[in-house]
């Protein structure tokens, strides 16, 4: 079955685990899924089963929005409440002062991800290497915080609400939150509401060919070339300029490259959604 749902990860769990859970109680072969969620991290996971799991680099999943909470006065390895090194007491903050700081924050920022994070370095994640208290080397990269709002602060935790491009880590932008306000804070919850227009409710069949990021082009030729993977010819599409297309036939999808006024396949015989039937999987009576 090809299948297409939001899950909601718990904490504590890294995201393979949910997922090897997942796959046994729902009883799939071939299942995967898109966005690791640190371990700490909980919420909004998007799942695949069958062929749809070769669409994830083709959804549209920008902005990632999240919903943390930072900790005053402790200090932590991992930047979350799982390797705390220390407890202070801080004195409480001007409301004002932290909301003109999320007002300035607002555009691209640059930083260092942290060690205790999904990211891979030679095949292996980070956090894994940490953990083992093994050197970690992690190169700046460079995020875009779309918004990010003060939902409120109850001393000494601030709530906040961000929306951030793919591939963002909040921990560390919480951390230039905390040096910007000349504390030292770290995160106390952090939760994944949405990544675009994918999120809750959890465990519905969702229609992937109504999120996909990339346009729709026309074959204004006999389908079963497609079908059968023939070669196909530029001028056969309503659209002839470089870009990656995915294409609608009477009993598939197929996702397309033209390029050099070439055309390739990425991706041929994607099936059809199928709603009732992945109802059955994920919702059974």
């Amino acid at each position: 079955m090809h299948c297409l749902f939001v899950a909601k990860k718990p904490i504590f769990m890294s995201s393979n685990q949910f997922i090897m859970q997942l796959k046994r109680k729902l009883k799939i072969k071939k299942i995967g899924f898109s966005g690791t969620l640190d371990p700490f991290a909980s919420g909004t996971l998007i799942v695949a089963t069958g062929k749809y799991t070769k669409l994830f680099q083709y959804l549209n999943k920008t902005p990632k929005i999240y919903k943390a909470t930072l900790w005053l006065g402790v200090q932590s390895k991992s930047l979350d409440i799982e390797n705390i090194i220390s407890i202070a007491k801080m004195p409480p903050l001007k409301l004002e002062q932290i909301q003109k700081l999320f007002i300035s924050l607002k555009g691209k920022v640059t930083y260092t991800p942290p060690q205790f994070s999904a990211k891979k370095i030679e095949g292996k994640r980070a956090y894994e290497m940490a953990r083992a208290n093994k050197e970690v080397t992690l190169s700046p990269i460079t995020s875009t915080i779309f918004d990010i709002n003060l939902l409120h602060y109850i001393h000494p935790f601030i709530t906040f609400e961000i929306s951030v491009s793919e591939g963002a880590y909040v921990r560390s932008i919480a951390q230039i939150i905390a040096q910007k306000l000349g504390v030292k804070a770290t995160l106390s919850s952090l939760e994944r509401v949405s990544e675009g227009a994918l999120k809750a409710p959890f465990y519905v069949p969702i229609n992937p060919f109504n999120f996909l990021k990339i346009e729709q082009n026309f074959y204004n030729n006999d389908f079963k070339n497609i079908l059968l993977g023939k070669k196909l010819l530029l001028k056969d599409f309503s659209i002839q300029k470089d870009g990656t297309y995915f294409i609608q036939t009477p009993k598939s999808y197929a996702i397309i490259e033209i390029k050099n006024n070439k055309v390739s396949y990425k991706i041929n015989n994607l099936p059809p959604f199928k709603e009732e039937e992945c109802k059955k999987i994920l919702m059974p009576k």
